[in-house]
């Protein structure tokens, strides 16, 4: 278990900044998923030992009490052997007493053991998700970072703000309007021309006949 413990803690206390700062490497996002993956695997192993450990500590009390029990009961019956004048049974029910009671001594010791490991395990685990949850949150905010500065990237790309091109991709799209605008607006000029010459040529016949009617 203390080998575990220290490679959670080696993996923990790494140092993210110089992790991120590496300029070798090409995706620091994809580098942090990773690290924060194996991280939670690290977590779930240690998890599974703490339970264990619960375990150990609720046997190690069953067996103490068990074996005490017996013991208080060999004793108990050594003496009314003893008041009986049973010799050989006052000896066998001393006998069983102090192995009773060695192995309730040894599970008292154990148990005590595992609790105080318990309670180390318990602290160590509980620094090591709260660590965890700050990466997690600390990867939202570098993908916060990461986005905008994409972004940015993209807009510069497109607006062409840091080069000295005398034609950037957005005046390129605002030329593409202009033009874009022009052909509608003269496609408009030529129908509404044709529609008013045709209203021109209408009524000028029309003149000329009632002229002609009058005459």
């Amino acid at each position: 278990m203390t080998n575990i413990f220290t490679r959670i803690k080696d993996s923990i206390s790494a140092d993210l900044h110089h992790l991120m700062d590496d300029r070798e490497q090409k995706n620091p996002i994809k580098a942090l998923n990773q690290y924060l993956r194996e991280s939670e695997q690290e977590k779930e192993k240690v998890r599974k030992l703490v339970e264990r450990q619960y375990r150990l500590k609720e046997e190690f009390s069953k067996e103490y009490f068990k074996a005490q029990d017996l013991a208080e009961k060999r004793l108990r019956q050594a003496n009314i052997a003893q008041k009986a004048g049973e010799e050989e049974m006052h000896a066998y029910a001393m006998i069983e007493y102090e192995e009773y009671q060695l192995r309730a001594d040894r599970m008292k010791a154990s148990r005590e053991e595992a609790i105080e490991q318990l309670e180390i395990v318990e602290q160590k685990y509980e620094k090591m998700k709260h660590k965890l949850k700050d990466m997690h949150l600390r990867r939202m905010e570098l993908m916060g970072r990461e986005n905008i500065a994409r972004a940015n990237g993209q807009m510069n790309r497109v607006i062409d703000e840091t080069t000295d091109k005398p034609y950037s991709r957005f005046h390129e799209l605002e030329q593409f309007i202009e033009n874009l605008e022009y052909k509608v607006n003269s496609s408009y000029y030529r129908n509404t021309f044709d529609s008013k010459m045709d209203r021109l040529e209408k009524e000028m016949r029309k003149n000329k006949q009632e002229q002609e009617e009058i005459s």
